[in-house]
C-alpha cells in the first residue's frame, strides 16, 4: 500500500493545449462573411426593380400582393439590419484580446 500523495495545488497543473484555434478562427470568420452579405443582401435586394420579377411572386395573387408590399420588404430590410449588426459585433468580438492575454501595468 503506497502513502495518499496529496493532489497537486492549481499552480502544477499544466494548461490545457489550445484546441485547434486555428478552426475556431476560420469559422467565426466564415460567419462573420455569410452574415454580413446576407445583411447587405436583404438590406438592398426587396428595393430593387428584380424584386418584382420573381417566380415566388406570381405562384399566387395573394402572395403577389404580399410579396410587393413595403410592409414586407421593410421587415426583409429590417433583419438584413440584423444580420449587419451581428457580423460587425462579431468582428469587435474577434478583434478583442482575451481576458488572459490583456495586461495592465500601473504607473
Amino acid at each position: 500500500m503506497q502513502p495518499a500523495q496529496p493532489p497537486p495545488s492549481i499552480e502544477e497543473l499544466p494548461e490545457p493545449a489550445p484546441a485547434s484555434s486555428w478552426r475556431r478562427k476560420l469559422g467565426v470568420v466564415l460567419f462573420m462573411m455569410v452574415c454580413f452579405e446576407v445583411g447587405l443582401f436583404l438590406l438592398i435586394f426587396p428595393w430593387m426593380q428584380f424584386w418584382r420579377n420573381n417566380s415566388i411572386a406570381g405562384l399566387s395573387p395573394w402572395m403577389h400582393d404580399a410579396w410587393n408590399s413595403p410592409f414586407f420588404r421593410g421587415a426583409l430590410s429590417g433583419l438584413g439590419v440584423v444580420n449587419l449588426y451581428i457580423s460587425l459585433a462579431e468582428v469587435v468580438h474577434f478583434r478583442r484580446p482575451p481576458a488572459g492575454r490583456l495586461k495592465v501595468t500601473v504607473l
